[in-house]
């Protein structure tokens, strides 16, 4: 079922997500929404709060490690993500957000992490990836802790865009 997404400044936006206990079909029925709401508005992630639930839970468009751009999108559900840095040299990447429209902007993260948590079977499934594919992880789990890419980017710049967005509003 598609759902709307929450847009920024959302108060459940800012909150953090409860693990998922138990892997069962109310948690299924979220996975699916999220993917056929992913699968409409278009994008390479969402993660579960910004559906407006508040649990563990993201799906990443796994198809970003391959070197091809034109080859088909392969979401992948995660529940209880745990990032790990495996490289933490930083690399900066180009952000934009489903919740955060009209906004891309340049974000520093460590350039190659690690994502595993459990599939929808319950079985531990683990990526690895470096660049933008590291970035986006790290941006689905960030919003597992209430946490939007515009919290990386530099006052000034957030400033603007919240100046912008009040007069839209």
């Amino acid at each position: 079922m598609l759902r709307p997404v929450l847009q920024y400044p959302n108060p459940l936006l800012a909150k953090k997500s409860e693990p998922v206990a138990e892997i069962n079909d109310e948690v299924r029925a979220i996975a699916q929404d999220m993917l056929d709401t992913l699968n409409t508005v278009g994008g390479v992630g969402i993660a579960a709060p910004q559906i407006g639930v508040l649990k563990r839970i993201v799906i990443i468009d796994v198809s970003l490690e391959k070197d091809d751009p034109e080859a088909p999108q392969d979401f992948r559900v995660f529940i209880n993500p745990v990032v790990t840095v495996i490289d933490p040299k930083l690399s900066e990447e180009n952000e934009g957000c489903l919740s955060v429209p009209e906004l891309r902007s340049k974000v520093k993260r460590p350039r190659r992490v690690a994502l595993e948590g459990l599939d929808l079977d319950g079985n531990t499934v683990r990526i690895e990836g470096e660049g933008y594919f590291s970035a986006c992880m790290q941006h689905e789990t960030d919003h597992l802790d209430g946490k939007l890419f515009i919290d990386h980017i530099s006052y000034l710049k957030r400033s603007m865009y919240d100046k912008k967005m009040k007069k839209v509003r």
